[in-house]
Parts: C-alpha cells; structure tokens; sequence
C-alpha cells in the first residue's frame, strides 16, 4: 500500500463515520478530517508527477548528451 493509498484509505473511513454518525459536531470534526488526508493524498500525487516529469527531462537531456544541472 503507498502513502497516497493509506490517505485515501483514511479518507473514506472518515467519509464512513460522518454518514454513519448522529452527533453534528463529530460529524463535522469526520468531514473536517476527510478533507485533511484527501488534501495530503493530493500532494502526494501532484509530487509524484513533478518527480516524474524532471526524471523524464534529465532522461531527455542526457540522450541527448547534456548535462542534468
């Protein structure tokens, strides 16, 4: 399981229990949360694509026999 995967997972276990609750604030505390791993998740891939993409230029750089710096 990745990092991205375990903040999702968290997500909906979060998304669960304010369904599941009849309580409004620990509703909202859930929803509040939710919003918190999903936003981490977030991060986690917007990074993953910058890291792809640099690994894919310093590849083009060097196929064409430049420096990566």
């Amino acid at each position: 399981m990745s990092t991205r995967d375990f903040y999702e997972a968290r997500a909906a276990d979060c998304a669960r229990d304010a369904e599941a609750t009849t309580l409004d604030n620990v509703r909202e505390r859930c929803l509040r949360a939710q919003k918190a791993w999903l936003g981490m998740a977030q991060r986690i891939e917007r990074s993953d694509a910058l890291r792809a993409t640099a690994a894919a230029e310093k590849a083009a750089l060097a196929e064409q026999g430049l420096p990566d710096s």
